[in-house]
């Protein structure tokens, strides 16, 4: 008999409810394909994570966090953190899905782990505002609105992908073109007069 290993259970059941809840939303997902996925007993699941909300939120908060610390905001390089930005959204489209499903979810009502993520933002505005506060960010745009404006940017062409297709072009020269367009946009409106 193989020895149990409750961490590898728990991260496959992770990996698989981040595909899971990407592919399918919050109401779409299902905890039988999670623990058939991952190869784990369902019951372990709400053992180990709650029922299907709660895990939901754990997993993008984890998935906030790693895109936090792998892709920081740098107001000292704004364009050069907008590549990285897209680059990450490239490689992780889930994350937006996630946020996107969330959104469709929740709406504008209150988020289960709202102050959690009040915090995970101020922390992001709190760096434009200092590169703000030491003159090499435009104070023209208030820091929250300007990471809004700037984060949007950078990420809708992944979540909106057909669209992206249909206005910018299918091609990679198309959305090289893009990511220029992006950073020169950035860069009119983060550059101090």
């Amino acid at each position: 008999m193989a020895a149990r290993d409750p961490e590898a259970t728990k991260a496959r059941i992770f990996q698989a409810a981040i595909d899971e809840f990407a592919r399918h939303g919050i109401a779409g997902a299902r905890i039988d394909r999670i623990a058939s996925t991952a190869r784990a007993n369902k019951q372990l699941i709400y053992a180990y994570f709650g029922n299907k909300a709660e895990l939901f939120t754990q997993v993008l908060d984890k998935c906030m966090i790693d895109l936090a610390v792998s892709v920081p905001v740098d107001p000292d390089d704004v364009e050069g953190w907008l590549d990285r930005l897209m680059d990450y959204h490239a490689a992780h489209p889930e994350l937006l899905r996630l946020l996107f499903w969330e959104g469709l979810e929740y709406g504008s009502t209150e988020l289960p782990d709202e102050d959690e993520r009040q915090a995970h933002y101020a922390r992001k505005v709190a760096a434009l505002q200092d590169g703000q506060d030491r003159g090499v960010v435009s104070a023209a745009i208030p820091a929250r609105d300007l990471l809004f404006l700037l984060v949007a940017m950078a990420n809708w062409a992944t979540v909106v992908p057909q669209m992206k297709r249909i206005l910018v072009g299918a091609e990679d020269t198309d959305g090289d073109r893009l990511r220029t367009s992006i950073k020169e946009a950035a860069r009119r409106i983060t550059t101090p007069r």
